[in-house]
């Protein structure tokens, strides 16, 4: 038990006992342990009556609980063969080596079941207490004579049933409580990680620069306790805070061949001394590190740097915290990515629909100025100006939105090229407040009223009335657009905002866009009825709210 206490603080052997997925290797080594374990166990035991009373059992079985049915066989053989071949022709040497062996056996197969039980320490104490009378069945059969292993048994069979059954049970105690306590120190480092990784999220999704990096590395440096934090590019420093940061500048070139080490392979790098590190600075205080590389798919596209101030001090926590958080702060540069193509792709869309409306407007335009030409030149000319700013404020317009004023310019544009065409059958009527606070995007309002003109008020025969009303209800402005024209049937209007059914670019146009620019919830309302007309409303969002989100 003293043994698997002293075992229990080397790191190698937590390490090996704690691993999810033993492999080959790592089952030799540990058959080759607990066989050592046997040994020692048979030497430290008491010579009686020409056999020896010893703890070699807990070690081969403690072995075979742990690692299975390999590890128990060999840990049993190299055990059970030490102790024939000190004793060769002995009184109970054949006998005992045996019971080591199908000790072993019995305890490799045993390892799923003490897995499956939440109390490994009762099930290692039945268990080995039932071995230990295996033993004794054994002594009794194969040690001659009859009578003297008989009395043997007698003398040492109660206390090494009980004693090798306690130390069996409080092995297996000790090394899974060692297995629990590494796995709560990952847990409580893979909830760190967490932690961080959503502190940081925001700054990576902005992509990596020293402006995100800077603001990375100090939260990492404040919630993990390292001397100092550094995130690199594939050329130079973004970032560095803590011990050496008036030499590791940001802006400056990569000073260590470690990092460009990692950079150029793509793996993990654990440096344990200031030699290690080699900073070609003398006075750099920084003696160990772990480096990480950042990834964006399979291409590393920088690294992330922990420190400390002392040698040889990177654990084995620490490093599972760096690793963790390099995966995760590598799919937050992976989603930064997708972001932006997100970002340009939306931005793209909101171009080529807004592209449908000009040619949309022009063609309808140019025929109503064609057919005046010849008749009335002068009206013809004034329209052409009215056309001419109307596209002169549209290209000069750069920015994605417009102030609402500026889009009626345009409309008023547009009416009186429609105007021209059906003159005292349109009615136009504003219903705008004075200062109303409405960005939009441009050309967004129009085509509702061509549709009103050309499908409400066109298709009447005495003509009608097309009210173009704002209205502030404080975080977003209703735009409203209403004619008392012939007005559609519920099946059409089902229909209208389809992308499956053809009607027209102008309606679906809008409906998408505004869409795309504000959110689902934010598309076209419309309400018509045959013979009465039909009201088409959208709410745009006050641009500071917009902001907010």
């Amino acid at each position: 038990m003293l043994l698997s206490f002293i075992m229990t603080r080397m790191k190698p052997f937590r390490r090996l006992v704690a691993k999810q997925n033993i492999d080959f290797r790592d089952k030799m080594l540990l058959a080759f342990i607990f066989g050592l374990y046997g040994i020692i166990g048979t030497y430290t035991g008491i010579p009686i009556r020409g056999a020896i009373a010893n703890a070699r059992v807990i070690g081969v079985f403690v072995g075979g609980l742990l690692g299975g049915p390999i590890v128990g066989t060999l840990s049993g053989l190299i055990a059970g063969g030490h102790r024939y071949l000190i004793d060769i022709g002995g009184f109970t040497a054949f006998s005992c080596s045996l019971s080591t062996f199908t000790e072993g056996i019995m305890a490799g197969f045993l390892k799923k079941g003490i897995d499956k039980t939440d109390n490994k320490m009762l099930f290692a104490l039945v268990t080995g207490m039932v071995a230990e009378v295996w033993q004794m069945l054994i002594i009794i059969t194969f040690s001659k004579p009859f009578s003297d292993a008989l009395e043997l048994v007698k003398i040492i069979g109660l206390p090494m049933i009980v004693a090798n059954g306690l130390g069996i049970a409080v092995c297996i105690s000790i090394i899974h409580s060692v297995i629990k306590d590494l796995e709560r120190a990952e847990a409580s480092q893979a909830q760190l990680a967490l932690k961080i990784a959503n502190k940081t999220l925001k700054y990576f999704r902005k992509g990596l620069n020293e402006k995100t990096a800077l603001e990375v590395v100090k939260i990492i440096k404040n919630m993990t306790g390292v001397k100092a934090v550094a995130i690199t590019d594939k050329e130079k420093i973004l970032a560095h805070v803590g011990l050496g940061e008036e030499h590791h500048l940001a802006g400056s070139p990569i000073r260590t061949n470690l990092t460009k080490e990692v950079i150029q392979n793509g793996r993990c790098i654990i440096a344990n001394s200031k030699e290690e590190i080699d900073c070609d600075n003398s006075k750099c205080e920084l003696k160990s590190a772990i480096i990480i590389p950042l990834m964006e798919g399979d291409k590393v596209v920088g690294t992330l740097k922990m420190y400390k101030d002392q040698e040889n001090s990177i654990t084995q926590v620490e490093s599972a915290l760096a690793l963790g958080l390099g995966q995760l702060f590598s799919t937050q540069l992976e989603l930064s990515k997708i972001d932006y193509q997100s970002e340009l792709l939306a931005k793209s869309e909101l171009k080529a629909l807004q592209a449908q409306i000009n040619p949309h407007f022009l063609f309808n335009a140019i025929n109503t100025i064609v057919s005046l030409i010849r008749t009335q030149p002068d009206n013809a000319r004034r329209l052409l100006i009215h056309l001419s700013n109307y596209f002169r404020n549209n290209l000069q317009e750069s920015n994605n939105e417009v102030d609402l004023y500026k889009e009626l310019e345009n409309i008023k544009s547009y009416l009186e090229i429609e105007k021209a065409r059906f003159g005292d059958k349109l009615n136009i009527v504003f219903d705008i407040p004075d200062k109303i606070d409405c960005i939009l995007p441009p050309l967004l309002l129009q085509p509702l009223v061509e549709n009103a003109v050309k499908h409400g008020i066109f298709e009447k025969v005495d003509g009608g009335t097309v009210q173009i009303k704002a209205i502030d209800n404080g975080r977003e402005t209703e735009l409203i657009v209403e004619d008392d024209g012939i007005g559609m049937s519920e099946e059409l209007l089902s229909s209208l905002l389809n992308d499956q059914v053809s009607t027209g670019i102008g309606l679906n146009n809008v409906n998408n866009r505004l869409k795309a620019m504000y959110g689902k919830e934010y598309g076209l309302i419309i309400e018509s009825k045959i013979g009465q007309g039909t009201r088409v409303k959208m709410r745009i969002p006050k641009k500071e709210r917009r902001l907010a989100v």
